[in-house]
C-alpha cells in the first residue's frame, strides 16, 4: 500500500477553542499525529430531546493508519463531552510529499524531546 493511502484524519468536535488546542498539543506530544487544524463550528443536533444549538471548535487530526487507533482512544480519554464524535476520514489521495511528512512525524511514536524528530532549535 502507498505511503498517500496510509494518511488519514480525524474528525473531533470539541466543546471550546482551548479543549480543541490541550487535545491536539497532547496527541501531538505522544506523537500520535503530525498535525492539527482547529476551526469554529457551530453544530445543530438533537441532544435528549431537544434541539441544541452550540459552538464548538473542530479539531482536524492527520496521522497515519496505523497510530490512527491510538489517537482516537487518546481523544476519548481527554474529551469533555458524555459523547464524543471522533469520526475517521480516509482521504482517496495525498500528495506523496506530504504523505511522506506526515508518516515520518509518527513513524517513531516516541514523544517529543525524548528523540524524535524535531526541528532545530534556534
Amino acid at each position: 500500500m502507498s505511503e498517500p493511502a496510509n494518511v488519514v484524519l480525524l474528525y473531533v468536535p470539541c466543546g471550546s477553542e482551548q479543549e480543541a488546542i490541550s487535545i491536539g498539543r497532547a496527541l501531538l506530544e505522544r506523537r500520535l499525529i503530525a498535525c492539527a487544524n482547529i476551526y469554529p463550528s457551530r453544530s445543530l443536533y438533537y441532544w435528549e430531546g431537544r434541539i441544541a444549538d452550540e459552538a464548538e471548535h473542530v479539531l482536524i487530526c492527520k496521522t497515519d493508519r496505523s497510530r490512527a487507533k491510538a489517537a482516537r482512544k487518546q481523544v476519548l480519554a481527554l474529551h469533555s463531552y458524555e459523547l464524543p464524535c471522533v469520526i475517521q476520514i480516509e482521504p482517496t489521495d495525498v500528495n506523496p510529499e506530504y504523505a511522506k511528512w506526515v508518516m515520518g512525524e509518527v513513524a517513531a511514536g516516541t514523544p517529543r524531546g525524548q528523540g524524535g524528530n524535531q526541528p532545530a532549535q534556534d
